[in-house]
């Protein structure tokens, strides 16, 4: 291991926020060549590559030996927050992002703490109240996506680039941090927090540009959600693209008649991919607000929600845009990763959203290419010959009439992402089977307020899931063909992670983290966490080693935080202990 640790420093000091900091030694710059290419070893952005795949090519870990996995070492993390975590490790030392914008840097292979930043965040009460929360009653009200509406402080991913860390904050705040330290070196404000804006996904780095995608766009005000590009040396904001077509902008006739401070939604929530061919950036939005036309008020596509963007890194001007639902009127959101693989000659993107279908788009254009329906939802049918959306009778919401759908608004696909190996050509999807009966209520437009639109929600299993929540998934790239299934009686609960050991990791709400054969989907090897498998798993090398790296917490589930104790309340776990677990073959 190059990096070198000194300990000899361990202090409090104010910095920008609290910073417990001893140094890291003899770090070399993380350079723009190292991010497009990583080494085996590191996992540098937060898929690990720009594509998204979410894949090592490690195998020292593989299918013959992976039974024999132990944990090495465990990390509790910030216990007051949801816990989504998506780590880097670089030259043998994990840069850990906590609920409420904490950051640790511990060495990756003892899980000794470096060095902690803690920022002092005056989160504003309206904001955290603004989205509404979470509701228990059957039926019950919901107001939109808890784990970001709570106040809960998730931060999913942080990047690295130079010598510095770049996170952003629940106050809307882009912060870089010395990664040598943990000290501020600059702290952006991109937005107002009494606004409601926040940040839930950190920024990826891209052509010395940090880029970053704003949420928490619910409340009607005389501005809409955006995606931002700032200089990494400075914090400077170089640009800024609007989610929301402005009246009068291209896409604003889009919204009707309905003027600037009532168009909300679109919120930038899930971080972006980036192809370097191309030299263009993906990322998706989210749903218009509130959720059902009715209430919200518009007739059209209302852009550009539910949309995959592909902007000029440079410039922040849209290129290419693809609308995957005009004018959503469900919560079906196609916020989330955006996978960029070449396939048939094509350069491909990938993307699936709540409604469990596998869009294929020419990411050169935005050209539609494919569409495979997994076959669980109720809610539309797509054209194969062009991809247009047509929804299916009955299921497009009225005030007061109640809906029967399939997905319910948690989805079938969310923030977990698949993932994507090269050796088997098949995805890896962790998905959670539920349907619903909604009855959406009116929501009153004042400026100030707004929101996602109450919902009465009896959520109930889906009919064809054997009696389970969740499902581990794998999908063939090129047929849409489901290679295999597994099914769990709780949600799966993780993003996937893929290896050349032809081994796929995942894990689900009931406290289980699995180890699958990549071809046969045969479950070589479990275990038992502390609490919910939750987060972004990762596989690096430290001292020569292999490990895989598994975050279990609390909260931050969307709704599978509600679903699973409702619909299978025999299932329990603990209402604490946000922790990281680490696991390696043993011997030396």
């Amino acid at each position: 291991m190059r990096t070198r640790i000194a300990l000899s420093i361990s202090m409090m000091a104010f910095c920008g926020g609290l910073c417990l900091f001893a140094q890291v030694r003899e770090f070399r710059q993380v350079t723009e060549a190292m991010l497009r290419n990583p080494s085996p070893g590191d996992w540098l952005n937060w898929r690990r590559t720009d594509s998204a795949w979410g894949y090592s090519p490690l195998d020292q870990i593989n299918r013959q030996n992976v039974s024999q996995l132990q944990l090495a070492w465990s990390w509790a993390m910030d216990d007051t927050g949801a816990n989504e975590a998506a780590p880097l490790v670089y030259d043998g030392i994990m840069y850990l992002p906590n609920p409420r914008g904490v950051i640790q840097a511990l060495d990756a292979a003892t899980g000794d703490l470096i060095w902690q930043y803690r920022p002092q965040i005056n989160r504003p009460a309206a904001a955290a109240s603004a989205g509404g929360g979470e509701q228990t009653s059957i039926p019950r009200l919901a107001q939109g996506n808890a784990a970001a509406a709570d106040g809960r402080g998730i931060q999913r991913n942080i990047a690295i680039y130079g010598d510095k860390i770049f996170a952003t904050t629940g106050d809307a705040h882009i912060v870089a941090l010395d990664a040598r330290t943990g000290k501020v070196v600059w702290n952006t404000k991109v937005a107002d927090p009494q606004l409601g804006y926040e940040y839930t996904s950190g920024p990826i780095i891209v052509r010395g540009k940090v880029i970053a995608g704003i949420t928490g766009c619910t409340r009607y005000k005389d501005d809409v959600c955006f995606i931002t590009g700032h200089d990494a040396a400075t914090g400077k904001e170089l640009w800024r693209t609007s989610t929301i077509a402005r009246p009068g902008e291209p896409g604003g006739e889009t919204w009707g008649d309905l003027p600037l401070t009532f168009r909300a939604g679109g919120d930038a929530w899930i971080a972006g991919s980036y192809d370097p061919e191309t030299n263009l950036i993906y990322w998706g939005t989210a749903q218009a607000k509130p959720w059902a036309r009715v209430a919200r008020g518009t007739d059209g596509d209302a852009l550009y929600t539910n949309s995959t963007l592909a902007l000029d890194p440079d410039t922040g001007k849209i290129k290419w845009y693809y609308q995957h639902l005009p004018g959503e009127t469900q919560d079906m959101d196609e916020v989330f990763e955006n996978i960029l693989i070449d396939v048939g000659g094509r350069k491909s993107l990938f993307k699936m959203g709540k409604l469990g279908i596998l869009w294929q788009l020419d990411r050169t254009n935005g050209q539609f290419i494919h569409a495979t329906d997994l076959g669980y939802q109720t809610i539309v049918q797509v054209n194969p010959q062009n991809g247009k959306v047509t929804y299916l009778p009955g299921k497009i919401p009225q005030i007061g009439v109640e809906v029967d759908m399939c997905p319910s608004t948690a989805g079938f696909k969310s923030w977990r992402a698949m993932a994507f190996s090269p050796q088997t050509n098949a995805f890896y999807i962790p998905l959670s089977l539920h349907c619903e009966k909604a009855t959406f209520s009116p929501v009153e437009k004042v400026v100030g307020r707004g929101g996602t639109g109450p919902v009465a929600r009896t959520d109930y299993k889906h009919p064809e899931s054997g009696g389970n929540l969740g499902e581990f998934l794998a999908l063939d790239v090129r047929t849409g063909k489901v290679l295999w299934r597994q099914r769990t009686p709780s949600p799966a609960n993780t993003a996937a992670l893929a290896t050349a050991g032809g081994v796929v990791f995942g894990g689900d709400w009931d406290r289980h983290m699995y180890a699958y054969d990549a071809g046969t989907g045969k479950i070589l090897w479990q275990t038992r966490l502390p609490t919910s498998a939750q987060g972004f798993p990762i596989t690096y090398v430290a001292k020569g080693k292999q490990y895989v790296a598994m975050p279990a917490g609390i909260g931050g589930g969307s709704w599978s935080t509600l679903i699973t104790p409702e619909l299978a309340p025999e299932i329990k776990r603990p209402n604490s202990g946000n922790t990281l677990l680490v696991f390696a073959l043993p011997g030396k």
